[in-house]
């Protein structure tokens, strides 16, 4: 459970475009990529969390004021309508970040405003979308994200992301991927900002059945449950000061010991 022993609030963002608009997405997934999200993370998590879903389309993109305070987790996904999204939004999201709101960002969320914020580089890649397979090796297999699927896991198709991926020094790499034209990629790796966590996986293209794939369901909500909020309230990182007191003076500290010093307290 989450704070106060209530279920956790986990909100799947989808941009929603896709399946609008052509026929083989929307087959894949008639309901949209984020009900399909959403259902993995209610599959894996049940009882301890209480997920719904926002939409670009919606008003403030589903994610106004009001609702985002009370969002334990975010999990997100964009692709082809990045500079659609609010700026006011994008710092919005980006202020309950560092208050300490997880955040799950997947596949071409890369190059989300907000992703891009968050890390303060350009998140560029190589992409290349021919039906590759992707092998997702752990490379750490004592994080809670990775327990539970096999290594490798294998992804029949999907779209190639490859190195040189701009993103920070990741403050762990859980996942990395191989691709059938020899590529590597960090595909899955944890970020820190602020009092949130952020957990970054790459595979999931709209092209392919990704999400419907046993072990990407899991890892997702792996992460969600991984970024979950650890502070009991949301709370920016403060600047304060603090008054010097005995603590720091120490006690009956008369200075620098000398030669005759040591011999009389010996």
């Amino acid at each position: 459970m989450g704070q106060n022993d209530r279920p956790r609030t986990v909100v799947v963002w989808g941009e929603n475009r896709h399946e609008q608009v052509e026929e083989h997405v929307r087959a894949l997934y008639p309901d949209g990529m984020h009900e399909t999200i959403r259902s993995a993370v209610e599959e894996h998590l049940g009882g301890s969390v209480s997920v719904s879903t926002a939409t670009l389309d919606q008003p403030e993109h589903g994610l106004d004021a009001d609702r985002l305070a009370d969002v334990d987790v975010l999990v997100w996904w964009g692709h082809a309508a990045h500079g659609e999204v609010r700026d006011d939004v994008v710092e919005r999201v980006h202020q309950r970040v560092l208050e300490g709101m997880g955040l799950v960002v997947l596949h071409s969320g890369h190059w989300s405003k907000l992703f891009v914020k968050l890390m303060g580089t350009t998140c560029t890649l190589r992409w290349r979308s021919e039906h590759d397979r992707e092998l997702v090796w752990t490379v750490n297999p004592t994080h809670p994200i990775a327990q539970g699927v096999p290594n490798p896991i294998v992804i029949p198709e999907q779209e190639m992301y490859g190195e040189f991926f701009d993103v920070p020094v990741p403050d762990e790499l859980v996942f990395i991927s191989s691709f059938s034209g020899g590529e590597v990629f960090r595909s899955g790796m944890t970020f820190r900002r602020g009092h949130g966590k952020i957990f970054y996986f790459s595979p999931g293209d709209q092209d392919f059945p990704v999400y419907h794939h046993p072990d990407v369901r899991r890892v997702i909500a792996n992460g969600v449950d991984w970024v979950a909020p650890a502070l009991p309230a949301p709370a920016l990182p403060t600047l304060l000061r603090y008054e010097s007191g005995e603590f720091f003076e120490g006690h009956d500290y008369r200075g620098a010991m000398n030669a005759d010093d040591r011999v009389a307290r010996s």
